[in-house]
């Protein structure tokens, strides 16, 4: 068993067949992230980081999550938004804490490594792959959807397939030349996204001053499997966040930062939200029937080139969130193939670009693919419930990581042990909500992780410290050159 030095004082990284660290071991890892990366560049700072959490967030949900949410809950929707705010406020918070204890790439991977073992922190890598990957497509789905209002053709098969792999092509091309470059992509396109949206909301909000709300189609009643559903799809409206986190190795100062870029992502984001909603169940009779929800609504009060703003803008934002996409979750297979659980050929960053090249080219190809076989309303759902698992997880790595290196966090959330059990329950209970098809995919992700486990747990002490220092000799020599 190979063992790491931090000091005079021998730290095991990660014991074969061990279920969960102890404290010694837990504290190596966290001090151990807290060393500099050589072989990545931080260049996310603080703005840098709250932009990235903010595209991370709003992409292909405030475009088309409207539509879906007034089907469930008609013009009582905009306070799902709130109940939902509620919600999400614990599981972020929760976030933050455990975050905050840590410098290295990983995110909700690293935080369940350290709380749990190896064995749940594979299944929560996999199921983050998992809910980003549909995500993502998602994105592109919607993407073609809006792209639709001009360019019909966008939404058949092949053509949608071909605008994918353009899109792919483009992102993927400024992410391998460099995290500053696609992390100011990213800040680029928020501002671009963030500005539009005000404008419909304020404009919305004058028409529904001037205006009385026009009379609903198919008036209802919400029943609580409404709100449920409602619910677990607004997971996918509020989520995102916690792929911001993965990147921190490339982040300046994450443990001062990540507080402060939660909580102006949450405020922000929450305000828009419910903004929106109001707005689109106000002017539109049945928002259920487009899939362009906000540039229908716009056509009411902006008349026909507000509704093509609002769509340039939705191409725009969910462009940015893309972008966002590719700057974090290639980061995932990174942090898993240094750890020694994944071939160590993910874990290789270009000589002159500092960019981990083969896990970005990867992820831009399977993105690629589930964005041509599926659609928006699937992706969103499937990557809601991937995502309850993974959030339930790091909520109880808060009570556990205050007992193993009560120390080390810097932000502690107030009252946390009692906020992490109800962000617990609240997930158990959305859970419970999923479908057969949704359980079915999770499970089958949950089986390839426990066999990625078994694969690689007698190696792994030894794959970590070869790839990690390849990496830090490839790149020191190159400073020297």
């Amino acid at each position: 068993m190979r063992l790491h030095r931090l000091g005079e004082q021998p730290v095991c990284l990660c014991p074969p067949g061990r279920r969960e660290l102890t404290q010694q071991e837990a504290k190596g890892i966290v001090d151990r992230s807290a060393r500099e990366p050589k072989h990545l560049v931080r260049a996310i700072g603080r703005w840098g980081l709250a932009a990235l959490v903010i595209n991370s967030v709003i992409g292909s949900g405030i475009f088309g999550l409207p539509a879906i949410v007034a089907a469930d809950l008609g013009r009582e929707s905009p306070f799902a938004y709130l109940v939902a705010a509620a919600g999400i406020g614990i599981v972020m918070g929760c976030f933050t804490e455990v975050a905050s204890q840590f410098r290295q790439a990983g995110g909700p991977f690293l935080y369940t490594r350290v709380a749990f073992g190896r064995l749940l922190a594979l299944e929560v890598a996999w199921l983050h792959w998992l809910s980003r990957l549909t995500a993502g497509a998602a994105a592109i789905n919607l993407f073609a959807t809006y792209l639709g209002y001009f360019w019909p053709s966008a939404q058949r098969p092949l053509e949608r397939a071909l605008l994918a792999a353009a899109i792919l092509v483009v992102i993927t091309g400024v992410n391998l030349l460099g995290v500053k470059i696609g992390a100011h992509l990213s800040s680029a396109f928020t501002i671009a996204k963030i500005a539009p949206l005000l404008i419909f909301a304020a404009a919305g909000v004058l028409y529904g001053v001037a205006h009385p709300a026009v009379s609903p189609v198919n008036p209802r009643v919400a029943t609580a499997a409404d709100w449920f559903d409602a619910s677990l799809v607004l997971i996918f409206a509020y989520g995102g966040f916690e792929g911001a986190l993965v990147p921190m190795s490339e982040a300046r100062a994450p443990q001062r930062d990540v507080p402060f870029a939660m909580a102006v992502a949450f405020l922000s984001v929450t305000l828009i939200y419910i903004l929106v909603q109001i707005v689109v169940v106000r002017v539109l009779p049945d928002p259920a029937q487009t899939d362009r929800p906000l540039a229908m609504a716009a056509q009411v009060f902006l008349g026909p080139a507000g509704a093509a703003f609002i769509a340039v803008s939705a191409l725009l934002a969910l462009f940015g969130y893309l972008s966002a996409q590719m700057v974090h979750v290639p980061r995932m297979t990174f942090a898993l193939a240094e750890q020694g659980d994944l071939p160590s050929v993910f874990a290789a960053v270009h000589n002159r670009f500092r960019t981990p090249y083969i896990s970005i080219l990867v992820f831009a190809t399977l993105l690629w693919a589930i964005a041509t076989v599926g659609n928006f309303r699937w992706n969103v759902v499937l990557s809601s419930a991937s995502r309850l698992i993974t959030y339930g997880l790091v909520c109880g790595a808060l009570v556990v990581l205050r007992r193993k290196t009560p120390s080390l966090a810097s932000y502690r959330l107030p009252l946390g042990p009692i906020f992490a059990v109800i962000g617990i329950a609240l997930m158990i209970v959305l859970f419970a909500h999923t479908t057969r098809e949704e359980l079915g995919w999770i499970l089958a992700t949950a089986v390839i992780a426990l066999l990625n486990w078994l694969a690689t747990r007698r190696h792994v002490a030894a794959n970590t410290t070869t790839v990690a220092e390849a990496n830090s000799a490839v790149m020191e020599e190159r400073d020297r050159s």
